[in-house]
Order: C-alpha cells, then structure tokens, then sequence
C-alpha cells in the first residue's frame, strides 16, 4: 500500500514542475540504505543497498550499485550488483531526459541442509536498460520515473529475474549537499524498494 501511494504521488507530480526550481538534477551523488524485496512465490527477503553516480562530461554519467538481501524464509544470501554508463540531455530547465545501460552480476548463497550441501548457488550475468525523466520538482525535491528491461542469462538450472519493469523514486533534499531518497521497482510479480540517505556534490 505504502509503495502504491509513493508511485501515484510521483506520477501526479511529474507534470506539474515548480516554476522555481531552475536547477536542472545532480548526477554526482553517492546514497545506502535499507532495501525490501517482495516477490512471486511468497519471496520475502530485505538488506541493504549502496549505489553512487559521477558524471564525467556535461551529458553523460557513469553509475554501480549494490544490494545484499537476505531470504526471511531459507536464509538464502542474495547478491547483485550493477555498472553503467547513463546519458542525460536537458528537455526543460529543471528536467531531464536520462538513458541508462548496465553491466549486471546476481549471485546466491549455496544451499545447505543440516550441513551438507545440496546445491550451488546461482552466479548469473546480466543486463538492463532504462529510459525516463528526472526532475527538480521543487527546491527540496526531486523526483523520477523510469521504464526498463533487464534479462540474465541461464545457468545450472537457475534463472534470474527478466522482462520489462517500471522505477519510481524521489528524494527530499535537506541542503545541497544532504537529503533522503526513496525508489521502488516493479515488474513481473516482483516489488522492490529503498529508502535511506543520499549526500551530493
């Protein structure tokens, strides 16, 4: 419910940009926190995650993040990580045009019963691709909507998420340097998002 209203609230605000927010969105930021994974087949895990943005030219940014999630149930480690490179080109004076792409790597836990192994855990490569807007919707607030499509590929019998998925978050600034963001992620029965710290520079 809490994550339905945070994405209506973003898609109702899109479009209304405050006039006085001039500034077009910072691609220097570095942000962690804690990360909820809901998904299909009742998987229920949460951990956290890292993530950090530099841009190296005036349209461009490169990108990597983390999140290390933990399965409540089997007490299955999940780890999965990203790097990319990310184009923005201004549509407004407080908005963004953004198109990323990533490199990205999923790994599991081994699986073990009363200490004997019974299977390998997954390491899979992958990939995804994104495209939306980001923009200054308000001197202390920033928002963003995102459409992608991620695949990885098959290996020893695992199959990592895949197909087209929807990204919504924002985040209230405190000062230029400091603020707080949320993001959530949805596609294919499968819901995640976080909350936590940002700082900028």
């Amino acid at each position: 419910m809490k994550k339905s209203l945070l994405a209506l609230t973003l898609i109702a605000a899109l479009p209304f940009a405050a006039a006085n927010a001039q500034d077009r969105p910072n691609y220097n930021y570095a942000q962690g926190g804690y990360t909820s994974l809901d998904g299909d087949d009742d998987v229920d895990a949460d951990g956290y995650n890292l993530e950090g943005s530099v841009a190296v030219a005036p349209n461009w940014h490169i990108f990597a993040g983390t999140q290390q999630l933990k399965d409540k149930d089997y007490d299955i480690g999940v780890d999965e990580w990203k790097i990319g490179v990310g184009f923005n080109h201004a549509i407004s004076a407080n908005t963004d045009f953004v198109a990323r792409g990533a490199y990205q790597k999923l790994k599991t836990d081994d699986i073990y019963a009363g200490g004997l192994k019974l299977a390998n855990g997954a390491d899979l490569d992958g990939y995804s691709v994104e495209a939306g807007v980001r923009s200054n919707l308000a001197p202390n607030f920033e928002g963003y909507a995102m459409a992608g499509y991620e695949k990885y590929g098959d290996n020893d019998g695992y199959e990592g998420p895949k197909g087209a998925y929807g990204r919504l978050g924002g985040q209230v600034k405190f000062n230029p340097n400091w603020g707080v963001f949320g993001d959530v992620k949805f596609g294919d029965g499968d819901a995640v998002w976080s909350v936590g710290p940002r700082i900028s520079w």
